[in-house]
């Protein structure tokens, strides 16, 4: 397994292009969220290895009256993926600013699984194009994500398998699994094949292994188990220390 950090949220202290170089000189490849408002030239220029960033800038991949504006970003988004050489975009089902869904909504329907399939076969085939992979992340709605619609593993694993194309994949969250389902090896094995990238954090606090309920040392081993051996990322704020806490994090998947 290959192990990536967000360098959105360790070392806050510095510019992100110093984040990155950090992050790279500790061995890891490195994820970012939005690249509209980053220098992109500059980023490249670390020589960093980038795993995964966000694949859309507006529209909900559940809703009819912008789903056209998701593919549309989508394909923008990989346009700039070209530059840092990313493989993996990241998609939820619904937009979210600063966090939250941009236009909340308390239940899901049928129109909305139709319209968020649909999406994504256009999707996948504009990433079969380009021989990236877009990856819908599942949300908690509970504590971090309230109002949007499919957000739960077992709903983004339900559509990645209606969808069934090579190029759309999950970017399984284990934090928000943890807040909105539990079970996480069980629901590791079940995901399988569907799985594009897994992220991590610790609950409560949303930091690096080891401060926490969960033992990521046992996910770790249900991975390899099913043969995973692709990135794991760490989607965390630091409890401390942001180099104690990427070391934390290699420790837990070593």
């Amino acid at each position: 397994m290959r192990l990536a950090v967000c360098s959105e949220m360790v070392f806050r202290d510095l510019p992100i292009l110093d984040r990155v170089k950090r992050i790279d000189e500790l061995g890891f490849d490195v994820e970012i969220w939005s690249w509209h408002d980053k220098d992109l030239d500059a980023l490249a220029k670390t020589g960093a290895r980038f795993s995964s960033m966000t694949g859309y800038l507006h529209g909900d991949l559940i809703d009819p009256d912008s789903a056209d504006e998701v593919v549309r970003t989508a394909e923008l988004s990989i346009k700039a993926a070209e530059t840092l050489g990313v493989p993996r975009l990241n998609l939820h089902t619904a937009e979210l600013v600063d966090g939250q869904a941009a236009r909340p909504r308390q239940r899901a329907t049928g129109q909305m699984w139709l319209t968020a399939l649909r999406a994504l076969e256009r999707i996948g085939e504009l990433g079969a194009r380009a021989g990236v992979t877009f990856c819908v992340e599942n949300l908690n709605t509970v504590v971090d994500h309230p109002g949007v619609p499919l957000a739960r593993a077992k709903d983004t694993l339900a559509l990645i398998e209606g969808v069934g194309h090579p190029n759309v994949k999950m970017m399984l969250d284990l934090y928000h699994a943890q807040i909105g389902e539990g079970n996480l090896v069980e629901l590791v094995r079940r995901c399988g094949a569907a799985i594009g990238e897994i992220q991590v954090a610790d609950v409560p606090g949303r930091c690096e292994p080891g401060i926490g309920e969960i033992h990521y040392p046992v996910v770790a081993k249900a991975l390899r188990d099913i043969g995973y051996d692709g990135t794991v990322g760490l989607e965390a704020w630091a409890a401390g220390d942001s180099t104690a806490a990427l070391e934390a994090f290699r420790a837990a998947f070593s």
